[in-house]
This record gives C-alpha cells, structure tokens and sequence, in this order.
C-alpha cells in the first residue's frame, strides 16, 4: 500500500518534500496557511486540503509540520484533538529539536512524535522556489528520547530512505542542536557580520566590485530572508552564544598575534609564530576529508557496514554510529541496516 503522508506547510522545504515523495508514488495530502499554492500543487499530484481539520480526518501514516517554527505552539494546539495518535506518527522538518520537543510534550502528543531534520535547503523561500530535487543526496537528522518508540522511528525512516532515497543519522535532541548551531546557525551570523561589515565600510561599492569566490561562498548565507535567520538563531540561542564565544576569542586571539606582526618596532615572538601555524594547520583533518568527498568515487569508497540494531539499546546504538560517521543508507529488516562512514573527519 501506498504510504500516505501529509505536509502541513508548502513552503521551500515542505513544498519540495511533498513534490518529492509524490514523485516516488505516495499518497501526499497538504495543508497550508493560504491557497496560493493549490492549483499548482494539485497539478504536481498533490491532494490539497482547505483546513488542518480536513488534512488531519484523512489519517494519514505520517505528518509532517513544515510550518515556521514560531506558529508550532497553535499548529499543534490545534492539531491535538484532531490527530489519531494511535495510526499517525507526528514529524517535522524544524532545524532547532529541543524547542519543538517540548512544544510537542505540552500539548501531549510525545508520543506520536519523532524529530527530524533535512539538510537540505537554500536561501530562497516559498512554494514558487520548491523543487524535489532540493533533496537529492541529503542527510537527515532524526531525533529521539528516550520514550521513543521504535516503531515510531521506523515509520519516519521509511519515508526518509524508501521514499525521499536519502540518508538519515539518529541523535538526542541536545546533540543535534549543538551541531546545528555550530554548521549552520552559528555561520549565519558570522556570515551577516561580514556582509554588515561591507555596508559600514566607506570604500564597500570598491570592495563589492572586487568581490569574488570566496566572499560569494563565505556569505552566500546571509542572502537569506533576514527574518527567518533571525527567528532560526533565537530558536537555538544559548548554544549560538558559546560558540560566538568561542568564535570571538578565536578571533581575538589572531588580531593579537597579528597586532604584534604588523608593527614594525616588534619583532614576533617564538610563541606568535606557533599560534600562527597552529590557527591555519588545525582544521586540516577537515581539509582531507573534504578533498576526499570531492573525488568522484568517493561514494563508492565509502566503507559500507552492516549493523545490527537491539531491541533494548537501539537509541545509544544508533548515536554512537552517528559519531562514528556512519549514516544509515538502506534496511534490511526492521532491526538490520546498511551503513555508510560518510562523515568521519
């Protein structure tokens, strides 16, 4: 039987993952806040829904709230006593876990509920720049805790792996918000400083003019709707604060060293020349490995390991794959999957 899954929200990412799975032959119904995208949506093959109520009567396998994470609280509320908990396994696509699992908690459907998160995406917005190909070859990010059930977890990781052919990895929500902070929120901000500081320099029409490669990539970013950058960054705040912590005592400790370099009255210490090498030679594993990820082959490099998941400690199993680099890439059986070391840097 065809799953069928319903999409609550046709913006960028909803509306290319309700493109996608209908592409692969599941049932999608959608609901979104206005009808704009309806006609097209329909001719995508997408059954279009007028009301939450009218999406959540039609029972599907799995929901998935693609809606922007500040109108959570009042989908869900009004979600809560139209939802079968029993036959629909609850979803979403939220880049911050904590926050919603605890929305989801206080309206009382945790128990239909497993986080996940795409890496898939890009800085335009709306159904008009939805496309299914935004998924292809993309890492998903599920989240569980420990009341989640394994059948739960299999529900969504069928859509994830059958359906959408991606990959997944299976964390704690603590966990994915500290590395989401640091691969994704955290360069945000960084990427709106810069890009501020242009605006502030006297001399920016000059400097935009000689912009190139590496100032398109280290801000690409921060082309984003300022909007959603800023509620994505408030979502996750405590963990982008230490590492803008972080980040600015980096920073700092470089000026420093270059302070001392620049002025021609000061010769470097012995200790500034190691600080030196030791900011530019630090991240060289992460250099490697993606020097190795750009080789054409490097798919099929990738050590491919069959592992057995328990019963009773599925949940610690599957982090302690995720840390080893390894994400899930096909099921043998409900307990036994194939994975790949993509991410070991």
């Amino acid at each position: 039987m065809k799953p069928r899954i319903a999409i609550v929200g046709l913006g960028l990412i909803g509306g290319s993952l309700a493109r996608r799975l209908a592409n692969a032959g599941c049932e999608v119904i959608a609901w979104n806040h206005n009808d704009r995208p309806y006609a097209t949506a329909e001719a995508d093959g997408i059954i279009c829904k007028p009301t939450l109520a009218a999406l959540a009567e039609a029972n599907p396998d799995v929901l998935v709230l693609c809606n922007p994470l500040k109108a959570m609280p009042q989908i869900l509320g009004t979600l809560k006593p139209l939802i079968n908990p029993e036959t629909t396994t609850l979803t979403d696509v939220g880049s911050v876990k904590g926050m919603v699992r605890d929305q989801v908690k206080a309206v009382g459907l945790d128990g239909c509920y497993v986080g996940a998160h795409p890496m898939a995406g890009n800085e335009l917005s709306g159904w008009e720049a939805s496309d299914p190909q935004l998924y292809d070859g993309a890492l998903w990010a599920i989240t569980v805790d420990e009341n989640t059930e394994y059948r739960r977890f299999l529900t969504v990781a069928d859509m994830i792996v059958n359906r959408c052919g991606n990959r997944l990895i299976v964390l704690d929500d603590a966990t994915h918000d500290r590395c989401a902070a640091l691969i994704s929120h955290m360069p945000h901000v960084v990427a709106t400083a810069m890009i501020n500081e242009l605006v502030a320099n006297p001399n920016r029409n000059i400097a935009a003019a000689l912009a190139a490669g590496s100032w398109r990539d280290m801000t690409r970013v921060a082309l984003t709707d300022p909007n959603r950058t800023r509620a994505m960054v408030e979502e996750d705040a405590a963990n982008v604060e230490t590492l803008l912590r972080d980040m600015a005592n980096r920073l700092t400790l470089m000026a420093n060293v270059l302070h001392d370099m620049a002025d021609a009255n000061v010769r470097p210490t012995e200790g500034d020349v190691k600080q030196m090498d030791r900011f530019f030679a630090q991240g060289q594993p992460f250099r490697d490995y993606k020097a190795a990820v750009k080789q054409p082959d490097y798919t099929e490099r990738c050590e491919k390991i069959k592992l057995a998941i328990p019963e009773d400690d599925w949940r610690r199993t599957l982090l302690e794959s995720a840390r080893r680099g390894e994400h899930i890439v096909r099921f043998e059986g409900e307990h036994d999957v194939i994975v790949e070391v993509r991410s070991a840097v």
